[in-house]
């Protein structure tokens, strides 16, 4: 596991660092926002993860003398060093003074919103972007996909399969975090269960069957080891065969004062064999034994098979979740918005784009967002500088905003939620947002929005 480092950034950062530190601009105050572009899998939201790892990374951050020994080792293209020894030592002593506000952790986010403002020394503030970026595009992104999944499944239990096939173990850990705050019930991951708390969970594998001489001893010696939670996985040779073996070894159980808690269907047409499945589960009077199925699931093919009405109580959601599998990345961006002239006063500063979407905000941001009780109403963005002129949208009654104070001048202010708090935000706020997901309005505070006119943006209807 990779351990927080100072060097986790991009080369160019730390040249644009020392240039900044060259013309004596490193301590002028500015901010920069972290926000996306567009909503991924062609969805209607986002759901913020990643800052558990942003509070350690921050809350640690310093460049050790290992770190300072690989950057004099650095060359440039003449030959000569990259980076000046006293560059390096003003590394060596900078300490992490910068205020920082984002959004909770399980908070659903849209397009223009800023999850993440910090503000404080350029330079600092400019070495931080990639990392920043790193710890919340993935996880917020497997978050937002497990959130599809919880949506998709209607209530019925997920589990997370997909260590064997992430992109290396930080990928499965950070996956296998976001996936359950996005709404899954349990990960096979032990590791992050020891880490963050996650509920276990696992049935066995087809080499568990194939060890033993045939499918009902090997079914047998399962359950002799596994009586108060035995779930059989029939389809290693005939599905329909697996079954009736299940339900021997299911009435040997109930002699023994047990059940058989559950089988699973990896193959085949699960959606047809789950309803032969269940057909035959109730008529040897194993009404309450669940179905889990499992094998290249993901939204979209649990959706199929609900509406199919296959009669599946569990769902093994694995590689197309814990991959992004249709989209690798989240659009992420981490733009200046005001930096102080030597007057002391912010000016406010855009990138300018023909693409609309490309254009960046100016301004030190917030987020409103105005609801009632069972439901959000729409959210608006403006300047803390600016103010907002009007208290609530037309049909709120109440607002929140967003984005929390996490540091101020260094120091860690926020106190973590639980991750069964953060599941639960974002269960909540997937529920309070449902009403209005397919037109959600996010506006521009009109003050917010002419100063962006006047700074020459095109501004997105």
């Amino acid at each position: 596991m990779i351990l927080p480092s100072a060097l986790l950034t991009d080369q160019y950062e730390l040249i644009m660092a020392q240039g900044y530190w060259r013309l004596d601009m490193a301590e002028r105050e500015a901010v920069f926002y972290l926000g996306y572009r567009s909503n991924p899998f062609d969805g209607n939201h986002v759901i913020a993860c990643g800052l558990a790892e942003v509070i350690k990374f921050l809350t640690h951050y310093a460049f050790s003398e290992s770190d300072i020994a690989y950057l004099q080792s650095c060359r440039a293209p003449d030959g000569g060093t990259l980076f000046s020894p006293k560059f390096l030592q003003y590394l060596s002593e900078l300490k992490f003074t910068c205020d920082v506000d984002a959004v909770p952790e399980g908070t659903l986010i849209q397009p223009k919103e800023p999850f993440l403002r910090i503000q404080g020394p350029l330079l600092q503030c400019q070495l931080l972007e990639t990392a920043l970026m790193n710890f919340v595009n993935f996880a917020s992104l497997i978050a937002t996909k497990a959130s599809r999944v919880y949506l998709a499944a209607q209530g019925d239990s997920i589990m997370e399969f997909g260590l064997r096939r992430a992109q290396g173990p930080d990928g499965g850990v950070t996956a296998s975090r976001a996936a359950f705050i996005g709404g899954c019930h349990s990960t096979s991951n032990v590791l992050a269960g020891k880490l963050y708390g996650i509920p276990i969970q696992g049935t066995q594998a087809h080499s568990w069957i194939m060890a033993f001489p045939n499918e009902l001893e090997a079914f047998r010696a399962f359950a002799k080891t596994m009586k108060s939670n035995t779930v059989l996985l029939v389809d290693t040779y005939d599905t329909v065969c697996g079954v009736k073996n299940a339900i021997i070894v299911g009435k040997e159980l109930r002699s023994e004062g047990h059940d058989l808690a559950g089988v699973r269907l990896d193959s085949g047409d699960v959606g047809a064999l789950s309803k032969i499945t269940r057909k035959m589960l109730d008529e040897a009077g194993f009404e309450k034994t669940r179905i889990v199925v499992s094998g290249d699931l993901d939204e979209y093919r649990i959706e199929e098979l609900k509406q199919s009405g296959a009669p599946i109580n569990a769902w093994g959601v694995g590689t197309r979740l814990i991959t992004s599998h249709d989209q690798p990345s989240l659009n992420t961006i981490y733009k200046l918005a005001a930096i102080k002239n030597s007057d002391d006063q912010w000016d406010y500063k855009l990138k300018v784009s023909d693409h609309v979407k490309k254009t960046t905000m100016a301004g030190i941001h917030q987020v409103r967002r105005y609801f009632t009780n069972d439901h959000f109403i729409g959210d608006c963005v403006y300047d803390l500088n600016l103010g907002i002129t009007e208290e609530f949208l037309p049909g709120s009654d109440q607002y929140e905003d967003l984005l929390v104070p996490i540091f101020r001048k260094g120091n860690l202010l926020y106190e973590q939620p639980s991750i069964l708090s953060m599941q639960s935000r974002t269960k909540t706020q997937l529920k309070q947002f449902l009403k209005n997901a397919e037109s959600y309005p996010v506006t521009l505070e009109p003050k917010l929005s002419d100063l962006q006119k006047k700074l020459g943006a095109k501004i997105e209807s």
